[in-house]
């Protein structure tokens, strides 16, 4: 298996972080390797704020869990928090579509980024799209109308097993012509 391909097996959602604090150093490359992730017409319609301040890694913990869900992001040592900024197309294709119309998949690539370059230096992320935005705007000085895409918690895992990957089968999900 390539090399690339081995990465994208090996990730995987984390869900049970140790207490090991993840080094800045490290937190800069997944967000650089998001910063060089592809958009439509370079819009590049992201922003990121890292969160690895040990007093408030916390706080931003608790916006993630709530309604029962995504408890286990407690134990997160990390944030990244992938902001959706207005993109600029070229005027003709700004012509024919909203703004916002390649953001998501653009945002998408992004995270992934992050996710992959983090499992590259043996760190653990989950993605998390349940939060409560305006306490999030709230602890980090935030405008109240700022758009958010993800809150990516990053940890070193707990464990060294990883869960059994379930996914479909390539000719379930690829048809070649």
């Amino acid at each position: 298996m390539g090399d690339f391909l081995k990465l994208a097996a090996n990730r995987y959602s984390c869900r049970n972080f140790s207490d090991k604090p993840v080094e800045r150093e490290k937190l800069v490359k997944c967000v650089e390797a998001a910063r060089l992730a592809p958009s439509g017409c370079n819009a590049q319609p992201w922003k990121f704020v890292v969160v690895d301040d040990p007093k408030l890694v916390p706080e931003v913990a608790k916006t993630t869990c709530h309604l029962g869900a995504n408890d286990y992001l407690a134990k997160a040592q990390a944030f990244v928090i992938v902001l959706e900024e207005h993109a600029v197309l070229m005027p003709r294709v700004a012509a024919m579509f909203d703004s916002q119309c390649f953001a998501k998949g653009d945002l998408g690539g992004a995270a992934l980024s992050i996710c992959l370059e983090a499992e590259s230096l043996g760190l653990g992320t989950c993605m998390a799209g349940l939060f409560d935005r305006p306490k999030l705007c709230q602890l980090l000085d935030l405008p109240k109308d700022q758009r958010f895409f993800l809150v990516i918690a990053v940890g070193y895992p707990a464990s060294d097993q990883r869960p059994k990957k379930q996914r479909k089968t390539l000719e379930e999900i690829a048809r070649f012509i």
